[in-house]
Parts: C-alpha cells; structure tokens; sequence
C-alpha cells in the first residue's frame, strides 16, 4: 500500500504525458487529480498509523547499485519525520491538481501542465522517503527539473523562459556544494545510506580537513556542504533571487512548488541530517543567522512590492528563513511544525491571489485593483484566514508554530538566540503589515483599475473554490490539532523518535510572561494600522516614500541583489563568453578547421581547375609532372 504512494503520481503523469492526446484534456485532468487524491488519503493513513502505532518501516523496491561498498536501494522510508512530509506534499499537490482544473480551463496545453504537476509531485516523495542521499539527491534533481518545466511552462513568454532558467542555474551553484557533501560523506564513511552513516558521525567528531587550503573540522565541513544545497532550493539570502522571479509560471505552479514543497526540501535536509548538524556548532550558527537574516531581508522587500505574487513570494522566502533559524537553535520538531501550518496557510495565499487574478483577467498589480470585497467574497474572506494564520493572529495555525520558533530562540540562552528571537519579532511585524496591506489595497478602498469594469470581476468557480476552503480548515486548525504532538515534550519523545537526533534535550522552560504576548500584541496592532495607512490616509505612505527615497528604491530593487550579481558574475561571463567565441571559435577551431580545410581545398580546386582547358599539351604536361613525382618517390623509396 505504501509504495502506491509514490507509484500513483508517476502513473498519472506518465498517462497524461503521453496519452493526453487520445484521452483528451478532461479525462488527463480528471485521472491525474484522482490518482494523486489517492495518494494523498494513502500518506494520511500512513500518519495516522505512525502517530496511533509507532509504524515505522524501512520498505526496499529494488536493489539500485552495488558496486564495491557502496550499497544503494530504492527504498521507502516510513518514518514520523516522512510521514509528514508525505501528508504535506500530497495533499498540496492533490488539491493544486483540482484547483487547476479550473485556473487552467482556458489553457490549450492542460495534459502537458497536468503532467508535469504529477512528475513533480512523485519526484518530491521520492526524495522525502529515500533512506540514502543518492536517491535523496534523484528526487532533489527531479524537483529542480519539473520545476524548470513549470516555470516555463508558458515557453512563448520571454520572461517565463528567463525565469525557468535563472530558476535551473541558481540551484545547480547549490546543488554542487550538495553534491560534494555526498562526495565527502561516501569518503569519510564508504556509505551513503543515512542509518550507517548517522551511527558513524560520533567517530569522526576530531577528524580535521583540509579544505581548499583551509584546516576545518570534517563534520562542521560537511554540514556546510549540504547546507549550501539547502540554501538554493529554499531559496536562503545569496541563492533566493531565483524564488520571485519564478512567478512567471502559472499561479498553480507558485502554490505547489514555491510555497509547499519545492522550497521546503532544504528545510527537510537539514532536520533529516540532524544526527550530523547536532555535532556542529558553527554549522547551526550560520544557518541560524543565515536564516533570520533571509526573514528580515525578504519581508522588507514584500513592503513595497506591487505583484500580488511576488509580495505572497518574498513570504515565502522570510518563512523559509524562520524554518532554517529553527533548525540552528536546536528545534528540528518546531521547524517542522512551521512548514507543516505554513503549506496550508501559504498554498491558500497563493491559490486565493491566482483567484483574484483570475478574476482581473491575468493583471497582478495590487495598485491596480481594490474595492471589490463584494464582488469577491468567498476569496476575500479565505484570503482573510490565509492572512491571519501567516502573521501568527492568536489561535489561527501560524500563531502556534511561527511563535513557537521565535521562543525556543529566545530559550537557547546564547547571544545568537536572542539575536534571532528579536530579528523575528521584529519580522512578524513587518509581516503583518504587508499582508495586511496587500489585503487592503487588493479589496478595499476605491476601485483603481481602468482597463476592466468592475461589474466585469466575478468570483471564481467551485473547482477553485472547494480547494481554498479545504485549505483554509487547515490554515485554522492545524496549529492547534497537532501542537502537542509536534511540540510536547511526550511528543518530542515519542512521535519524533527516531527520526530526529537531540544531542542535548530542548528546554522545557517558558520564557517571560512580557515576551510570549509581545508578538502577538504587535501582530493584532498591525492590522488597523495597516488599515489607517492604506485605506484611511492613503497619502501618508506616499509621504513616507518621498521622505525615503533612497531607502525605497532600495528596497524597490530587493537590495540591489540581481544587479550585484549582474556586475559580479552575468556580464563577466558574458564578455569571456564572446571572446572565446569569436577567437577560439571562429578563429581557431573553424578557421584552421572545417572553414579552413573547406577553404583550402576550394582554392585548390581553382587552381586546379584551369588545366580543365581541353588542350592536349596541358593534359600531356599534367601527365608529366605526375610521371615524375611518381619516379622520385619510387627512387627515394
């Protein structure tokens, strides 16, 4: 039953990939959103059998490499920390798959876009159930591939094709600093299956490298290896400019890939590998502050974003961030619990927003919307519930996991743990504020938009609706069902067992009474303020703007990051691109090659060709000069 998991979404896009055409656009879409919802009642089985019976299993399918001592299975690992996750993705993706059916109806490549949703989905659960890092690193691939595949799925657009393959390079820089952490685990330990190398991590804890010239601890080396990885695909502060950009794909697309899963997996990575990082301090302080300084950065950027995409984007990436600093004070299980509240909560941000576009006929720009409320109330109001849950409003599923992650910082009790706990205070409150003002400007105030009467928005279908309503009982609930298995200290101790390594048990204490309701105070305050900013006195911001130019067009242009990188690395590799182009290509290799042979010869045959006069003295002369060069070889010979 287990196996049916992974097997039913490949089945669905090996249908609709290469039977679309004969089973025509609605059989593909019914088939492929049927038999991931299979898959996704399966994995929810599953859960239920790991939190009830402690099921765990370790399932083989086929036996993938032997060569020497490396040992590599396709397996299926049934753990706490993969249950999860299946749950997770399964259930985005199933959802994503209905939703489309409707966002795509317009669209005349759906068994195509079909498939490539179902081809994520099972790349994205093999790398979530692999018990080694060879298929952990297939599934990691598949996703950044299928992720090129649906960013530029609508390939005729210039911007779709420029965001597919920023998407694809961006990751492949984090994919070769993975990459050479597998390569350096399999030196260090001849395997590359997790139960072997866990169990061998105590023994090389004084083991020191040398490193690109540099002397550094083998674990701490290795950590920061697979950390780089973690940071392309989750899109961390260096490697994140891929992350807003991919919106050009299709609104499903954004929902699935850059909200739930996708983007999630380096998060995984690095609680998967907990029994390695619990033995490297430097690894979990840089991925400490490496991740509280992506929540900053990102949420000051969605201030002053105006795509309604893009700013449910910049979310993202400071959600993401708020994960990663989890992981570097410790708490693995509170990571966990964030992106399992934050795939609901963000996909019924994403899937409400590809409502509103729909609605305003594929414009994204929020300042070019407003005052429809009424006309969209069923999105409004889901939208709503996204919003509180993601800015942590008391009791909605955001509240319990983000606040938690901003405690257990504080809990560490060093100066990076204040450090971070402060940076996400102060973050939670610069997320609210843009999410309440995306809220604001999208719906309420005056109608701005002068292409499209506003009698000409409507709500959208039920196939688009049903998705975001179910989405939003797990936007409301889910923090508070699955708090105590997730958080409790008897939870940590049973559901995350084996699973998830504590060197040291978390803290059980609670921090000061002042600071538990301080976030929740500054998130509550936020939204009239929001209100009296974009609604009320919409001049104030405006003011605001021409006071801080500078600083706006710094955020404007997302700390100038894309343009650094530009000048650093984009316009060099173009200008020694060209070059060698045009000398060593055209100069060299063609010139004294194919050009140049084909030139020879073809000033060789002019010449030869004035013998072909038709006298009989010029051929005897010809004969001649062969007779003696025929003789001399002969003689020499």
């Amino acid at each position: 039953m287990e196996i049916s998991i992974i097997a039913l979404p490949l089945l669905a896009s090996i249908i609709s990939g290469f039977f679309g055409k004969f089973i025509g656009d609605r059989n593909s879409e019914i088939v492929t959103s049927f038999l991931v919802s299979i898959s996704a009642i399966i994995s929810a089985a599953v859960l239920y059998e790991v939190i009830v019976n402690q099921y765990q299993d370790n399932i083989v399918i086929a036996k993938w490499i032997s060569s020497g001592s490396l040992e590599v299975n396709w397996s299926m690992k049934i753990d706490p920390l993969s249950s999860v996750m299946l749950v997770v993705v399964t259930s985005i993706s199933s959802l994503v798959h209905i939703y489309s059916i409707g966002y795509m109806s317009h669209d005349p490549h759906k068994p195509r876009f079909m498939a490539y949703l179902s081809l994520f989905t099972f790349a994205m659960l093999m790398l979530v159930t692999s018990d080694n890092f060879i298929q952990l690193f297939f599934g990691w691939e598949g996703v950044g591939l299928c992720s090129y595949f649906l960013i530029g799925f609508w390939f005729k657009r210039d911007r779709a094709n420029a965001a597919a393959i920023k998407a694809f390079l961006v990751n492949r820089v984090g994919d070769f600093g993975f990459a050479l952490g597998i390569f350096l685990i399999f030196y260090l330990f001849g395997s590359v299956n997790y139960s072997e190398v866990f169990e061998l991590i105590p023994t090389i804890v004084d083991k020191n490298l040398n490193f690109l010239g540099i002397n550094i601890d083998a674990i701490d080396l290795i950590c920061l290896l697979l950390f780089v990885g973690a940071m392309g695909k989750s899109a961390q502060i260096l490697l994140h400019t891929w992350l807003p950009d991919a919106m050009e794909g299709p609104t499903p697309v954004s929902a699935l890939i850059h909200a739930a899963t996708m983007v999630t997996a380096g998060v995984f990575l690095v609680v998967r590998c907990s029994p390695i990082y619990e033995y490297s301090e430097l690894a979990l302080n840089i991925i400490t502050i490496v991740g509280m300084s992506t929540a900053f950065f990102a949420a000051t950027v969605a201030l002053v974003q105006t795509d309604i995409k893009k700013i449910i984007a910049y979310s993202t990436c400071s959600q993401l961030g708020y994960m990663f600093f989890a992981t570097g004070v410790g708490a693995y299980n509170v990571a966990m619990f964030h992106l399992f509240t934050h795939a609901f909560f963000k996909a019924l941000l994403f899937l409400g927003s590809g409502s509103v576009i729909h609605a305003f006929k594929d414009e994204q720009d929020i300042n070019k919307m407003g005052g429809v409320w009424k006309k969209l109330p069923y999105t409004y109001t889901l939208m709503i519930i996204g919003t509180l849950a993601l800015t942590g409003f008391p009791f909605l599923s955001g509240f319990y996991s983000k606040d938690a992650i901003i405690e257990f910082a504080y809990l560490r009790g060093n100066t990076t743990g204040y450090y971070a706990a402060g940076v996400g205070i102060i973050t939670a409150l610069i997320t609210a504020i843009y999410s309440w003002r995306l809220i604001f400007k999208t719906f309420h105030g005056e109608y701005n938009n002068k292409d499209i009467k506003i009698d000409e928005t409507h709500e959208s279908p039920l196939v688009m609706l049903i998705p975001l309503v179910l989405l939003s009982i797990g936007a409301i609930f889910a923090g508070y069902a699955f708090k105590e298995l997730f958080l409790g200290y008897e939870g940590i101790i049973n559901f995350w067992q084996g699973s998830i390594f504590f060197l040291e048990p978390l803290s059980t204490e609670h921090p000061p009474f002042w600071f538990l309701i301080l976030t929740p105070i500054l998130v509550t305050l936020s939204i009239p303020l929001a209100y009296y900013l974009f609604v009320k006195n919409k001049n104030l911001p405006k003011k605001i703007v021409n006071v801080n130019k500078p600083l706006h067009q710094f955020l404007l242009n997302k700390w100038y990051f894309d343009e650094l990188y530009d000048y650093l690395f984009v316009t060099p590799s173009k200008k020694i691109g060209l070059f060698l182009w045009k000398f060593f290509d055209i100069k060299i290799i063609d010139g004294l090659g194919p050009d140049g042979i084909s030139s020879l010869i073809k000033k060789c045959s002019l010449k030869a060709n004035k013998f072909q006069s038709g006298y009989i003295y010029q051929y005897a002369f010809v004969m001649l000069l062969g007779f003696s060069a025929l003789l001399t070889f002969l003689i020499v010979k």
